[in-house]
């Protein structure tokens, strides 16, 4: 079994190890934390909703499967959130448990960029991180999805599509294929977006989100680092607020930059008038940033 496709195999049989006998959501807590919070380097504390990470040490040897915050779940190395499916309506007999909410776009989003941290090489360019992002937001639960010429045209792909779609290709992370018609076809081969949550217009919708965030006014001539970025930033705070802050390390991981690389993508945002202050806290390792407005109701 050739590596990716095993790595698949064993996202998808952990998680459903996972869902077997999930817990109500208010008994569960952040197993981190109750272990001295020693799976991470220091940060902020614990806080945030609980979420199910999987981690990876040992080069791969060990892998965990675990309830943790929020906040230790950013800060956690080699890890990414995996997506918790919506409670079904139980048969008849079968014990009731909490039901799961939906993730708002926001939350869909992040979930998103942690899992294709883990999910995509390092080398993998911000043009192919964002055209993956799209693709499991519009995937269908056969892990199939169709992009439009004109929606990768809006992407700023026109004409370099073919070496974007070969680098995920060559990340064994999907299988593409171009029709006739100027549409271009994908087959995901990584299981573990089968499991996504919410559901498949909600995820569309977080999609449309960050075509909205990557192609504003403030974003849409800056180069694909920056754009991924501001998508980053954007995700990271609640819709109703300007500001936002997250853990350095973390940041960097999603937006796949060197720590000081960040640094000149947040400041290059702040210089198109997207930012009106950021900072950066070096004895704690966090950012904080404060946007200009706040996004439209609902979104």
């Amino acid at each position: 079994m050739q590596a990716p496709t095993a790595r698949s195999a064993v996202l998808a049989h952990l998680a459903g190890h996972a869902r077997i006998d999930v817990l109500p959501r208010h008994l569960r807590t952040c197993q981190c934390r109750e272990r001295g919070c020693r799976w991470h380097p220091r940060h902020r504390g614990c806080g945030g909703p609980v979420v199910l990470l999987l981690a990876r040490e040992r080069g791969g040897c060990l892998w965990r499967l675990a309830d943790a915050c929020a906040n230790c779940a950013a800060a956690t190395r080699d890890a990414a959130v995996v997506p918790e499916a919506p409670a079904r309506t139980p048969t008849k007999g079968a014990r009731r448990s909490a039901p799961t909410p939906c993730l708002s776009p926001h939350e869909r989003i992040r979930d998103m960029l942690s899992y294709l941290a883990a999910a995509l090489p390092p080398s993998a360019s911000p043009q192919a991180r964002l055209l993956a992002l799209q693709c499991a937001l519009r995937a269908d639960r056969h892990g199939r999805v169709e992009m439009p010429a004109g929606l990768l045209r809006g992407m700023l792909l026109e004409g370099r599509e073919a070496g974007v779609w070969q680098e995920l290709e060559q990340a064994r992370w999907l299988h593409h294929t171009r029709l006739p018609s100027g549409c271009h076809q994908a087959q995901l081969l990584d299981t573990t977006v089968l499991t996504q949550a919410p559901g498949r217009t909600l995820r569309a919708q977080a999609a449309g989100l960050i075509l909205r965030w990557a192609h504003s006014c403030h974003t849409g001539a800056q180069p694909a680092v920056v754009r991924l970025t501001a998508v980053a930033l954007k995700a990271h705070r609640s819709p109703d607020s300007t500001s936002g802050s997250a853990d350095l390390a973390d940041f960097a991981r999603i937006c796949a930059l060197p720590e000081e690389h960040l640094n000149e993508a947040v400041q290059r945002l702040a210089d198109a008038g997207m930012l009106s202050a950021w900072s950066l806290n070096t004895s704690t390792g966090e950012l904080h940033w404060r946007t200009e407005g706040t996004d439209a109701p609902g979104l």
